[in-house]
């Protein structure tokens, strides 16, 4: 066996998790977290399976639980219920003497790889020849270290959902024009509201690795970076149309990824802590349909029974990636932590750590 074989087989469940019941699944979590007790804890994306939310110490959006986590000095082992770069920033925040790991290294995020490091920096050294010192990077927190490293180095920060137009008017005080990653949606959706007009708004592709804009560049103020969610993409105002036809008083409520017609056409918009909370705020006996994720729009269903609830999209899948996290995948990388097997860990190396903390911590200063 050469080594990438060796590599790759170190990072494949063995069969007999898959073939353990979900019963016994359970019981191997319940009894790890009683032994470990403190020592272990498990944050759980929002949009995670309940096979797996149910045994999670905190739940929550991505930065969020990174900050739970850092909070939470007792523990040593921080199993991250997510995707990549939610465990790298987790990794990034904490200290190092607590250990983050990811229960299945193939539990990716599409809109993130949308954005590597490479085709950034080559799209910056052009960016600069065409515009000058007068742009700032912005990064979605969904993004690589090494995204967020360089947006970090060259004077910018991370967003969320949830602080976006905070941060993006942040941005323009200290620059003409913003460069926004990997989200073009959102980013697209953010400026909008604040008053910035579409036909200022550009698009840099990164595999022809050219600006598209129609008109004169130096009315140019922000750059969107020609990523999205594949799950919110999926929304189309057809959806939309169609819910308005067959529920007429339906509230329709989207998150920020979707396209900017998608958003538009709705009723509201905002961040996945956003809906949750106007969902639980709304009066018994109202009705949204809602355009998320999946596995968080049916633990809403389940959480509000006296709302009428649906999907804007009925044929919409969970995302893909946030669903390899499963109960084998938890059971065996939490057991490999008990027999000191460093497997799945994420440990986000210097001095890419360094200057993504410059980026959250921007962040965090203004939020």
């Amino acid at each position: 066996m050469n080594l990438l074989e060796g590599l790759q087989a170190s990072n494949t469940i063995p069969e007999k998790y898959l073939a353990m019941s979900n019963a016994e699944l359970e019981e191997r979590v319940v009894s790890v977290k009683n032994r470990l007790g403190k020592k272990l804890f498990i944050p759980g994306h929002h949009y995670q399976k309940d096979e797996v939310i149910q045994f999670s110490d905190a739940t929550g959006d991505s930065l969020k639980l990174a900050q739970v986590a850092a909070e939470n000095t007792e523990a040593e082992f921080i199993v991250f219920c997510g995707v990549h770069f939610m465990a790298e920033t987790a990794d990034i925040l904490t200290t190092e003497k607590q250990k983050v790991y990811l229960p299945d290294m193939r539990a990716g995020c599409s809109m993130a790889d949308m954005a590597d490091i490479y085709k950034t920096n080559r799209a910056w050294i052009k960016l600069q020849e065409l515009f000058g010192d007068t742009i700032i990077p912005l990064t979605y927190v969904n993004s690589t270290a090494a995204i967020k490293a360089f947006v970090g180095e060259n004077g910018g920060a991370t967003v969320t959902s949830s602080n976006a137009e905070k941060m993006v008017s942040w941005a323009f005080t200290k620059k003409e024009r913003l460069l926004f990653l990997p989200d073009q949606h959102l980013g697209r959706n953010t400026a909008y509201n604040l008053g910035v007009p579409l036909e200022q708004m550009a698009i840099w592709d990164p595999a022809k690795n050219e600006l598209v804009y129609e008109g004169v560049i130096e009315d140019i103020k922000v750059i969107l970076w020609k990523g999205h969610c594949s799950v919110h993409e999926n929304f189309t105002v057809k959806n939309v149309e169609q819910v308005r036809k067959q529920y007429p008083y339906m509230k329709i409520i989207v998150h920020p990824e979707c396209s900017r017609e998608v958003v538009a056409a709705a009723d509201l918009a905002g961040s996945t802590n956003y809906i949750i909370d106007v969902i639980e705020n709304a009066e018994s006996g109202s009705a949204f349909a809602i355009g998320t994720e999946m596995n968080l729009v049916n633990r809403i269903m389940k959480e509000h029974p006296d709302k009428e609830i649906i999907s804007l999209n009925p044929y919409m899948c969970a995302c893909l990636t946030m669903n390899r996290i499963d109960l084998p995948h938890l059971v065996w990388c939490l057991e490999s932590i008990e027999d000191n097997f460093e497997r799945n860990r994420i440990n986000v190396e210097e001095p890419i750590a360094s200057n993504a903390k410059i980026a959250l911590d921007r962040m965090l200063e203004l939020s």
